[in-house]
């Protein structure tokens, strides 16, 4: 339901053209990438400054109404699906390289500049931004913040939150708060990792400074090709159990393999029932070594082919291919629902077995596409949500997938977010300790929770109605592990 009062006032503050309000016209926002959430709100607007940014929250504020804020909508949780009732703030317009700073290796921006477009304003002078998620043609710093995204190259140069310096972000009662700098060490409390991941629920992140990176010397790429899925998650641990870090460690299955190369041509062996892609870069003597190193522990794991990419152009090809396994994946099925859990190393071939038995049980296929080296699985469950109860039983499918996650001593979350495709989940991993102070914490930046509601923590009735909060003798499982 439209509210004409705060509408007049956002036409006070922000040009025409950044407001919309045609039910057709607002359709396309009404979605993230998840495409099963779905809700209309009934406004958008995109601000073209800070100033705008400050007003919408200020109105919103005096006026009770709530504010989802969305970046590309390339995420996969449903977290920035609109309130029917709320704005929609979509920072698309907002995108200025503020400042490069070569002495420091830093680059200034706004949020809605695209995670590659960083790469491509510095790479002139031999630099690049680190973070490499699938969608970084197309995906915005900030909803990289948002998401903490991650991406190929994460295992050895880490999430958002390990390449951001400083942000500045807008609340929702029209402070502006500076978090870090240029530099890791910046006066006041540090409660710049607090935003990453908070997935709009805290404020608006309107300026990001990020550290950038010199491109590395030499790399190589390996592709190990394997006869059986366990034996290619065993030599994950085995790589990075022998001390080797790589810049990317990727895995993907038999259904992957076929539909990627059938897409971009990648070289793959269509008849594999796995293979790893290992990016190894540095000097050029310790990628050698490295290399050798990397090949020998593969086929002691059962690779039956290492495959080195000896030209630029063929790492390109190698990486092309598992780039493209997500829209690759989507030519087999109508739909599909990706799912995104985290597990220790060690437990990758028995979560991939589960994950196999699980498809024969609900009787869907399953593609596993993801980054094996730090334990992040994205399996994509395969259905069409023309035929009735396929959705449903997709969902039902993914969750096992999460419950097994958290079963192994894993997480249900590795870059992709809560939002509301989670909310059960997170019934289970965490206590109600815990939830009560996601929740405290929540209060303390957004007390009349405007800032994207019913998003990534879930209310304690929730879940004591779904009998999904299990804490025996006052212990959650596996207690020696971080939780967000």
């Amino acid at each position: 339901m439209s509210n004409p009062r705060v509408l007049e006032l956002f036409r006070t503050h922000l040009p025409p053209q950044s407001i919309i309000t045609d039910q057709a016209a607002v359709r396309p926002f009404e979605t993230d990438g998840i495409t099963a959430f779905r809700e209309r709100p009934w406004v958008v607007v995109l601000p073209e400054n800070v100033e705008q940014v400050r007003s919408v929250l200020q109105i919103s504020h005096d006026h009770d109404v709530p504010v989802v804020t969305r970046g590309a909508g390339t995420g996969l949780s449903g977290g920035a699906r609109p309130i029917r009732d709320g704005v929609l703030l979509t920072m698309s317009k907002m995108r200025k390289v503020i400042e490069v700073d070569l002495e420091a290796c830093t680059a200034t921006v706004e949020p809605g500049v695209t995670n590659l477009a960083i790469s491509d304003a510095v790479r002139e002078h031999g630099l690049y931004y680190a973070p490499d998620p699938s969608s970084q043609i197309a995906c915005s710093i900030g909803g990289n913040v948002a998401e903490n995204s991650g991406g190929v190259h994460c295992l050895k140069y880490g999430l958002t939150v390990h390449n951001v310096l400083g942000i500045r972000v807008q609340t929702i009662e029209g402070d502006e708060l500076v978090l870090g700098g240029k530099t890791y060490d910046s006066p006041g409390y540090d409660l710049l990792a607090l935003m990453m991941g908070s997935e709009g629920m805290l404020g608006v992140v309107t300026q990001v400074t990020v550290k950038l990176l010199p491109e590395p010397p030499d790399k190589r790429v390996l592709l190990g090709v394997y006869d059986d899925l366990p034996k290619a998650g065993d030599s994950v641990s085995a790589i990075i159990g022998d001390g080797v870090i790589p810049a990317g460690l990727e895995m993907m299955d038999a259904l992957a393999i076929r539909a990627a190369e059938e897409y971009v041509h990648a070289g793959y062996p269509i008849d594999a029932a796995a293979i790893l892609l290992c990016e190894l870069d540095g000097s050029a003597s310790q990628v050698e070594a490295d290399a050798d190193r990397v090949s020998d522990i593969m086929k002691a794991k059962g690779a039956i082919n290492v495959r080195t990419a000896t030209t630029e152009e063929e790492c390109e090809l190698f990486w092309k291919g598992r780039k493209a396994a997500f829209p690759a994946v989507g030519r087999l099925a109508p739909d599909y629902y990706c799912m995104d859990g985290s597990v220790p190393r060690h437990a990758i071939g028995r979560v991939l077995s589960e994950i196999t038995r699980l498809s024969t049980v609900y009787q869907l296929p399953v593609a596993n596409v993801f980054h094996a080296g730090d334990g992040n699985l994205h399996p994509l469950v395969l259905y069409d949500a023309n035929k009735e109860g396929e959705l449903q039983r997709a969902e039902a499918f993914g969750g096992k997938i999460l419950e097994y996650c958290v079963a192994v001593g894993g997480t249900i979350t590795g870059e992709h977010g809560v939002g509301v495709e989670k909310l059960d989940q997170m019934c289970l991993q965490f206590s109600e300790a815990e939830l009560n102070q996601f929740h405290r914490l929540k209060a303390a930046f957004d007390p009349g929770a405007l800032m994207n509601p019913g998003k990534a923590v879930p209310a304690l009735a929730r879940c004591s109605e779904l009998g999904g909060m299990h804490v025996h003798e006052g212990k959650v499982p596996h207690p020696e592990l971080e939780r967000f």
